[in-house]
């Protein structure tokens, strides 16, 4: 809502190095289309891999992990209905979320699809999901000592609902003023800061960032998790949104730590999506894509988890088979065995 309130003045001159990140990102929109004609089946696999990581990902953030991968990945798929714990429940919330926003025409945006994705997400609980705030929240930090500290203040419980009717209504209003990525951004910056629900706001506000992308264009979160990229290094996107909270009840904020971080994280969503459809279409048997990757672009050490990240539509068994035979052949290293091994290469001197 504040970011909107002066959303021509805020909008009026983009930092250059966001210009070069929205750059990008509109490359690497609009190369989707292409990828997805030429490579349906890699592109599935790929959806499929990032709804597992965007599920389990975004739980994780808040603290939400099941540590069985097997059982979670159970879950996440619908083959495990009886679930053991608050964190297996709250896994089934945030999956229904997701495939509800993916899988159905959820459009136009309006409070009550906010509130319907908060009671999704505790669906399975104890808790009575859907409803706002019944009291005012604080957003803190928890020091090494124990002791906790103020990150910022939300808007008060009592004008929480009017909050976020008038964020709805003016982002349906003008988003379409403007380049929708910075007009997303800022939507969900407001959304973060009015923190209009007593538990899960990052995951409906993630949720939601998805939704909204895909609306407008921008479908890369269908095929590279977002949440994932967030998960991997989460100090980054805390910091980005907490300098952008600083005087926002004044409508003084500055919203560019946020839509530079946001930007950044979606034109690596897109450079990491070119890569992987590449990949995929890349000419020779996909023994010898295999190889090459080992062999020229692979670190120094790795696992089967990074390979099969890095050559999507290629099997288990085939990348072993190419592993035992450069191992064989003096070419790569292994430590341990099955999935836990580590793989090592050879003397850079005898890298090809």
């Amino acid at each position: 809502m504040r970011s909107f309130n002066r959303i021509d003045q805020l909008l009026k001159s983009v930092p250059s190095d966001v210009v070069l990140k929205l750059s990008t990102i509109d490359v690497g929109r609009g190369s989707e289309a292409s990828f997805r004609d030429q490579l349906p089946g890699l592109l599935g696999e790929l959806s499929e891999r990032s709804r597992v990581a965007s599920i389990t990902a975004s739980s994780a953030i808040e603290g939400v992990v099941v540590p069985d991968p097997r059982r979670s990945a159970g879950i996440i798929n619908g083959r495990i209905h009886r679930l053991r714990s608050r964190n297996e429940q709250e896994i089934a919330g945030y999956r229904d979320c997701l495939d509800y926003l993916f899988q159905r025409d959820w459009r136009p945006l309006n409070v009550g699809l906010l509130l319907h994705l908060h009671r999704m997400l505790f669906a399975h609980t104890a808790i009575d999901g859907g409803h706002f705030k019944p009291h005012d929240n604080l957003v803190v930090d928890r020091n090494s000592d124990g002791t906790t500290s103020i990150r910022f203040r939300p808007v008060a419980a009592t004008e929480t609902e009017y909050h976020v009717a008038e964020l709805v209504d003016q982002f349906n209003q003008t988003a379409d003023r403007y380049h929708p990525i910075l007009a997303i951004g800022l939507f969900i910056l407001d959304l973060s800061i009015v923190h209009p629900f007593e538990d899960g706001n990052g995951r409906v506000g993630r949720a939601i960032t998805n939704a909204l992308l895909d609306h407008s264009g921008y479908t890369v979160g269908r095929y590279v998790s977002l949440e994932q990229l967030i998960a991997d290094d989460p100090d980054p996107y805390y910091s980005a949104l907490l300098a952008s909270t600083h005087h926002w009840h004044e409508d003084q904020h500055d919203p560019w730590p946020w839509l530079r971080y946001f930007s950044t994280i979606l034109a690596t969503a897109y450079e990491t999506f070119c890569q992987r459809a590449a990949a995929g279409r890349g000419s020779g048997t996909k023994q010898e894509r295999v190889q090459a990757h080992v062999l020229r672009h692979a670190p120094d050490t790795f696992t089967m988890a990074d390979l099969r990240r890095a050559l999507p539509g290629i099997s288990d068994q085939t990348i072993r088979l190419v592993l035992d035979r450069l191992r064989a052949e003096g070419r790569i290293k292994s430590d341990g065995s099955g999935r836990s091994a580590i793989w090592r290469q050879a003397e850079p001197n005898t890298r090809q």
